[in-house]
């Protein structure tokens, strides 16, 4: 590891920290892994852009990363459009700190990169499709019909809820114990 890259990674930590310091899009992941968050929670076209620095960074791009849980909403074409953008990016940088420089890049083109994500989630289509093929699909099956007698005589052994009332499979130790016999036991005082 070079001692120059350890420096510049020290100085940038700082400056990130300073800058950021209450940014709640922001988060340090660890001393060399750093995530930025672009748009709203409930909007499908935010995303997680997560900066790792390597041994030999700033003399190197970092790692780009958008495999993250929180894009699994974000389709993979447009990943690549926003990790592509980002590299070509750093590469203007290299050898001087650019984490600050790639997050607030994004932070003006972020709109323009993700136009091509769709604005529903496209898997939740998908699903619904599925379900309703398999509801018509499906046979009506025949409730059972219950007579006025045992409609009332079931409704009698339950509670204004529609459970059964408390107790109802409890075991009567006594009329247990009397079934079963008793051992003798001797208790000394």
């Amino acid at each position: 590891m070079d001692e120059d890259c350890l420096v510049l990674q020290e100085e940038e930590r700082e400056a990130l920290l300073s800058i950021y310091d209450g940014d709640e899009a922001f988060k340090q992941v660890s001393p060399t892994v750093y995530q930025y968050k672009y748009g709203e929670d409930s909007d499908n076209k935010s995303f997680l852009l997560e900066v790792e620095w390597h041994n030999n960074y700033p003399n190197e791009a970092p790692k780009i990363n958008l495999d993250m849980f929180y894009n699994k909403h974000i389709v993979s074409s447009v990943k690549e459009i926003i990790k592509d953008k980002i590299s070509k990016e750093a590469d203007h940088y290299l050898g001087e700190s650019m984490t600050f420089t790639l997050f607030e890049f994004l932070k003006d083109f972020a709109e323009e990169l993700v136009a091509n994500q769709p604005d529903k989630e496209v898997t939740e289509s998908i699903t619904k499709l599925s379900i309703d093929d398999d509801e018509s699909t499906k046979k009506t099956t025949k409730k059972e019909i219950m007579s006025k007698a045992q409609k009332r005589k079931q409704w009698d052994r339950l509670d204004s809820k529609g459970e059964k009332p408390r107790g109802y499979d409890w075991i009567d130790v006594v009329k247990h114990l009397s079934q079963t016999g008793s051992s003798k036991v001797e208790i000394s005082t």
